[in-house]
């Protein structure tokens, strides 16, 4: 019977962590990008005392945070076609997959940059994902790029956050017009445009 009544707190304490961290996502994704912890709680359903309980301070909620949205973000890619596939198919397949990786984190990328930019636990992971999109791109078209450091970085920004930031927010371009663009400059850093 004391197992059970343990097991059923172990169980508790886990679906209050989660709930407090996509409550934080939550709220951030909504245009908050601070919210209080009193927030984080009243959307999480818990109590202020409860937030607390689960994370020493605001760092360790950030890195569970971090960790939440690389997990969600990243499981969903659909993988890219080997290095031997047509160029036109990995390019295809690569600005399909950031089309729906940039427009899925966008919100958050939007409403974090204060605590990414004070947040060592944010900045971890956001380096983890950069080079994994780096390494994605390298191993992708290998064949066009032959180690070419100059190329890999050029092809790297081509399809970074920041370029796609750009043509859909400073350029104003719709999803379809962005992913366009993005297929044409991979097509001609690649030398087949």
């Amino acid at each position: 019977m004391a197992e059970t009544a343990a097991d059923g707190r172990v169980l508790r304490g886990e679906r209050n962590r989660e709930a407090i961290v996509d409550a934080l996502l939550a709220l951030v994704a909504e245009g908050d990008p601070s919210p209080s912890s009193r927030a984080i709680a009243a959307r999480a359903g818990v109590s202020l005392r409860t937030v607390f309980q689960h994370f020493d301070d605001i760092e360790t909620l950030y890195g569970a945070v971090a960790q939440r949205q690389i997990e969600r973000v990243w499981s969903n890619l659909d993988p890219l076609p080997p290095s031997d596939a047509p160029l036109e198919q990995r390019v295809d397949a690569l600005v399909a997959q950031r089309a729906h990786l940039f427009e899925e984190i966008g919100p958050v990328r939007h409403a974090g940059p204060g605590a990414l930019a004070s947040s060592p636990a944010l900045m971890r992971g956001l380096a983890r994902s950069e080079a994994f999109l780096r390494r994605q791109v390298s191993e992708t078209f290998a064949p066009e790029l032959r180690d070419d450091a100059d190329r890999i970085a050029a092809v790297d920004f081509a399809s970074s956050w920041e370029a796609w930031e750009g043509l859909r927010r400073s350029s104003r371009r719709s999803v379809a017009s962005a992913s366009r663009i993005l297929r044409l400059m991979l097509l001609a850093l690649l030398g087949a445009a």
